[in-house]
């Protein structure tokens, strides 16, 4: 069953949401004009996004923020699978790796938890990109808030993020 879910593409003369302005600007200016797609009423999960967005769930890019050794680290993984948090830590090798709570989030991406994007940040933050997101032609991130995202290729959030390629999950 289809799902149903209003989503407004803005241009030029539309109002974006403020972070989701910023990061479209942030865009064009690393040299990728996007337009961002705002969902007035959000999608809450990656399986409605993907449907709204006509994506498989696992060309959602979502973006994670945990903590290891004392600092932030964003990892954009495929709405497909889960992160191990373990077998990251271990390849990483720099400590344990725990979910980020909310206020943690929000101070080191200036985001909340389901509108995170890729970029934006008030300061660069180590991230992790999964391998599996090369899986997929288009990829969707979020725009800075739960409501808005932007479509871009796994070339595109490597070069925008300056990630490192990792398996994350299965």
């Amino acid at each position: 069953m289809a799902v149903e879910i209003a989503a407004v593409r803005h241009h030029e003369a539309m109002t974006l949401p403020t972070k989701a302005a910023s990061i479209q600007q942030q865009l064009r200016d690393m040299g990728i004009d996007r337009e961002i797609i705002h969902f007035p009423e959000g999608v809450h999960t990656a399986k409605a996004a993907a449907a709204a967005l006509g994506i498989e769930v696992g060309a959602i890019a979502n973006s994670l923020v945990f903590w290891m050794a004392d600092a932030p680290l964003l990892v954009m993984t495929s709405g497909r699978h889960r992160v191990d948090t373990a077998a990251l830590a271990e390849q990483l090798g720099e400590g344990p790796i725990e979910r980020a709570d909310p206020q943690q989030v929000r101070a080191a991406t200036g985001q909340v938890i389901g509108g995170v994007a890729p970029l934006g940040h008030p300061a660069p933050i180590r991230t992790i990109v999964d391998v599996a997101l090369r899986d997929y032609p288009r990829l969707s991130a979020a725009a800075g808030t739960p409501e808005t995202v932007f479509m871009l290729d796994y070339d595109e959030l490597l070069r925008i993020t300056g990630g490192e390629e990792r398996v994350v999950g299965d």
